[in-house]
């Protein structure tokens, strides 16, 4: 399986999964399939999100579970 943060990415930016799926040439239910995990991106797709979104694979789409944002900000708290 792959984890992706598409749905966090899409809500920090207050986008749709139709404009997200028109911005990179799917239909706006494979959107919905990959952020429910129910499918893996091509690579082609992969790398037109991470494009989309201006940040790398790997921000995007891991092997292992994402770690929760709460935990990631009160770890980064912790190192002020």
């Amino acid at each position: 399986m792959i984890y992706n943060r598409i749905a966090l990415f899409r809500a920090e930016r207050g986008e749709s999964r139709r404009e997200l799926a028109e911005a990179v040439g799917v239909n706006h239910q494979t959107i919905g399939y990959l952020e429910r995990g129910d499918y893996s991106p091509s690579l082609e797709l992969a790398m037109k999100i991470a494009e989309h979104f201006g940040v790398a694979l790997e921000h995007l789409f891991s092997f292992r579970p994402f770690e929760s944002v709460a935990v990631a900000l009160r770890r980064a708290e912790a190192t002020e």
